[in-house]
């Protein structure tokens, strides 16, 4: 077997090829497996199941991954023929090359502990708050995945132990100094060429066409001339803002909610210290004795603290409440008013403390806090009449599913009607996921793809929500050719254009190289710019591509190619000359670091395949869509 790894790991097109792409899983499809049994599991991996239950919540999480990364898009891509049985096929080969991974990484002895897997989660910046490990928050998280501690925990060992076997394929893609500068030589350039182009749009202009060829091109391409499903739709919308605007409060129900929630206005308890800090234990118990004979804390902390800022106070730290106050403070339970503590040992030294004064919790008078007040009750009064808004205009839309003008009548709103538009241009106000996946799920349409059903209440960010019926709806459709004719013509001139040109290409092409081409070219109408420079590491579209695929020109005479450009003109190209690119020292190491990396991706790649080769793998039952 890792004849066959050190074999790809040596491959020079295969570097060249994979030398500056980072590593990555494919999803293959799983045809090649061996077919088996009918047990009720996904697959058999050298003897170890796959079971169904693995392969179902595999499947739902790439699910989820697709749904929340594409939106509305993947329903119409889950809706095509083949595209959720292909997704699972993905899937469980993905599982597949996991537990050959994991029965390989066995054989090698490899192992992650459970405190590199607790160190490996406590480190993940999402589960951190103010940079400590946040139990509540990792707990939040995986909950949302749908996973138990356990189970996150599992995901992560494997995680960690493919990262450690990459780590350890890492260095067998071995490069000779030689072959870094070869690579260097082609991968850094830059060259110079000049383009002669055929401009495809004014050949265009110059072609003519018959009806025959105008019918033959829209019968053939039919499927590019389709009308968009479009729609048209009304709704009610609902707006706590709005509803905020026309809410007014009285002077009792401010003073009831007071009088309710005086607990939310009150001051809590707290406790005003001083202190004194010494750098040494001993100091501090000095500066004790002396207080305890009756010295004055505030002309000492002055004299003594090695805390400038209290010290300059006389000592005082100011307010804490209960939990503000320090740790150290909180421990030397300082109850009574004047009292002296011990020696404190405290992160910053060690510490005297005085309790200076007590205030017991106080509830702020109503006068000081009545905007608050005034404010919260609108707000719930608002959001009270928001929600009892959504009940009547919900139940309303429900008795009556024919129309929104009962559930208009129950809240007195206003029906929106929209233009038409298509599943890429939905108007403003309905641009949502929410609203998508409720408007081209099909509910709201009956069997026949008329308008049917009102929606079921679907809430907006913004403490908003909304009812909507589809009020029109028209099919995708193919556009008749009277309709589309001019596109059609269109169509079929820039084909022959581009067909006219490719072979004057051609010709031309043929008498360059045998440097009988100026008359060619005058007759053509067309002539070389001026030179450009394009640099290896901009190889973007089809025309670069072309240029750094020419051989270098010999003794001074141009080699030449055809390609296109950006706007799918014909281009012939000279290239004149070939210049090695130099990179700094630091861009070299960055050029010689992923040519590692991408030798990285062959092995693994090579490592996979080979594993795969010799694996006996039987498919289960639960490999197919239910």
């Amino acid at each position: 077997m890792m004849d066959n790894l050190r074999a790809a790991a040596n491959n020079v097109v295969l570097k060249i090829l994979l030398a500056l792409i980072a590593l990555s899983f494919v999803l293959t499809g799983v045809g090649g497996y061996v077919a088996g049994g009918g047990g009720d599991y996904a697959a058999e991996v050298n003897g170890q199941q796959i079971s169904r239950a693995q392969l179902e919540q595999a499947v739902q999480n790439e699910r989820s991954r697709q749904q929340e990364s594409m939106g509305a898009a993947f329903s119409t891509l889950a809706s095509q023929d083949g595209y959720m049985q292909q997704m699972r096929q993905q899937v469980l080969s993905q599982l597949i090359d996991e537990t050959l991974l994991d029965q390989y990484a066995a054989t090698l002895g490899l192992a992650i502990s459970d405190e590199q897997v607790r160190q490996a989660i406590f480190n993940i910046p999402a589960f951190r708050t103010d940079n400590k490990f946040d139990n509540a928050k990792y707990r939040a998280m995986i909950a949302n995945m749908g996973l138990s501690a356990d189970q996150y925990a599992q995901l992560m060992r494997k995680q960690l132990l493919t990262q450690q076997l990459i780590q350890g394929l890492a260095g067998t893609g071995f490069m000779l100094p030689e072959e870094t500068e070869r690579l260097l030589s082609v991968a850094v350039q830059s060259r110079q060429a000049r383009l002669a182009t055929f401009d495809i749009d004014a050949l265009a202009q110059k072609q003519t066409v018959s009806d025959d060829e105008i019918q033959s091109s829209y019968q053939q391409n039919k499927e590019k001339y389709l009308s968009p499903e479009a729609f048209q739709v009304s709704y009610l919308m609902m707006d706590a803002a709005a509803i905020m605007d026309k809410t007014t409060v009285s002077d009792a129900e401010v003073q009831s909610y007071y009088d309710q929630h005086q607990e939310q206005f009150a001051q809590p308890a707290r406790k005003r210290y001083s202190i004194i800090q010494s750098n040494t234990e001993a100091d501090a118990a000095a500066v004790l004795d002396q207080l305890k004979k009756g010295a004055d804390f505030a002309t000492l902390a002055k004299e003594k603290s090695s805390d400038a800022i209290s010290g300059k106070n006389g000592g005082d730290i100011g307010w804490m409440e209960e939990g503000s106050t320090v740790e150290e403070l909180q421990k030397a339970q300082l109850n009574d008013k004047g009292q002296l503590s011990g020696v404190i040992t405290s992160s910053v030294g060690f510490l005297v403390a005085r309790l200076d004064d007590i205030q017991p919790q106080q509830v702020k008078p109503l006068a000081a806090v009545r905007d608050q007040v005034a404010a919260k009750v609108k707000q719930e009064k608002s959001l009270d009449a928001y929600y009892a808004e959504q009940q009547k205009a919900s139940d309303a839309a429900s008795n009556d599913n024919e129309s929104l003008e009962s559930a208009q009548a129950a809240i007195g709103g206003k029906i929106v009607q929209t233009d038409w538009f298509t599943r890429d241009n939905l108007p403003e106000a309905l641009n949502t996921d929410a609203v998508s996946q409720v408007l081209f799920n099909g509910s709201l349409l009956g069997s026949n793809g008329a308008p049917s059903n009102n929606s079921d209440l679907v809430t907006l960010d913004g403490d908003r929500a909304l009812i909507l019926r589809i009020s029109g709806h028209r099919p995708e459709s193919i556009q008749p050719l009277e309709k589309v004719r001019g596109q059609v013509e269109l169509q079929v001139k820039r084909e022959k254009a581009i067909r006219q040109a490719r072979v004057d290409a051609q010709k031309l092409l043929v008498s360059l190289k045998q440097a009988k081409a100026d008359d060619a070219l005058k007759s053509a109408g067309i002539a070389f710019s001026d030179g450009q420079t394009y640099d290896s590491a901009m190889q973007n579209d089809a025309l670069s591509r072309a240029i750094f695929a020419l051989p270098q020109p010999q003794q001074g005479k141009p080699s030449y190619g055809m390609s296109e450009d950006a706007k799918g003109n014909i281009v012939l190209v000279a290239l004149e000359s070939v210049t090695p690119r130099k990179l700094d020292d630091q861009q070299r190491g960055q050029f010689v670091s992923q040519l590692n990396q991408g030798m990285t991706g062959v092995t693994f790649d090579a490592l996979i395949n080979d594993l795969r080769s010799d694996a006996k793998i039987k498919m289960g039952s639960a490999a197919q869509m239910q």
